[in-house]
């Protein structure tokens, strides 16, 4: 990833195990433009998309396709929202 980060990645199917908190920084202004493209890409061409988020067990990582993108929440598989505020780095 573009940060270099290493964390976890999970199955977005056990992201309901998790505590979703809000990262120390809050990047939702910064990553606007990748989800924006994140989107694109999850809906014209079935691509996945990598988004690090912030936990109460620490960072996590799962590998998703973006079906919605609002002021507050980005909406992945079944309906699942995940807060902008979580949001550490996004890599397609």
């Amino acid at each position: 990833m573009e940060n270099e980060l290493v964390v976890e990645l999970i199955n977005k199917e056990d992201l309901s195990k998790y505590h979703i908190v809000d990262a120390p920084v809050d990047h939702s202004s910064d990553l606007r433009s990748k989800l924006q493209s994140a989107l694109r890409l999850g809906n014209e061409f079935k691509s996945k998309t990598n988004i690090v988020f912030m936990t109460d067990d620490g960072p996590k990582r799962i590998e998703t396709t973006v079906w919605s993108v609002t002021d507050k929440y980005m909406q992945i598989k079944a309906g699942v929202l995940l807060p902008l505020t979580s949001l550490i780095a996004i890599d397609y």
